[in-house]
């Protein structure tokens, strides 16, 4: 009778095991591969007041990177399931402390993007929306000391907003 139990215990749990599906994405990731295959990225220009040469390129690298990395979407020149357009519509600095002497002591660089995003499966996802991020720098150091590394730790940071805003559904 023991041997019996355990049996049916062992079948039921394989029956509940077999009818359970868990998906996990540990990218965030949270596209329909069945009727989403491909994505169009249209490169993004640089139309900020003050310009710096490798800024958009960084950029237009950086989102095509994370999607080929984190998806599954083929990516096309024109027509894509999901498009993904826009411009670098800022780009500044500011004082953003006062040392006690009454120069400044801290600088804040930010970087605004333009985003307009078409869902050709979902258009109730479509959106034109603007993300941005900014970092700190020392005053005593001169933008063009940090800027490759400051630029790029922005532009890491809004291509994950912009990632989670049209494929993760955050």
């Amino acid at each position: 009778m023991k041997t019996f139990l355990q049996y049916i215990t062992v079948l039921a749990f394989l029956f509940t095991i077999g009818a359970c599906k868990v998906s996990y994405r540990f990218n965030g990731a949270s596209i329909d591969y069945n009727t989403t295959k491909t994505i169009t990225l249209d490169p993004f220009t640089n139309r900020a007041a003050y310009q710096w040469a490798p800024m958009a390129p960084m950029f237009n690298n950086t989102l095509s990177d994370i999607f080929a990395k984190q998806t599954k979407l083929q990516q096309v020149k024109k027509d894509g399931d999901l498009i993904i357009s826009g411009e670098i519509t800022g780009y500044e600095q500011t004082n953003k402390s006062v040392s006690a002497d009454g120069y400044s002591a801290m600088v804040q660089l930010r970087i605004t993007v333009k985003v307009n995003f078409t869902n050709n499966t979902n258009h109730e996802q479509d959106f034109e929306k603007s993300f941005s991020a900014q970092r700190e720098y020392d005053s005593t150091q001169q933008l063009s000391a940090v800027q490759e590394e400051l630029v790029g730790q922005i532009i890491d940071e809004i291509v994950d907003q912009i990632f989670n805003a049209t494929v993760a559904n955050w």
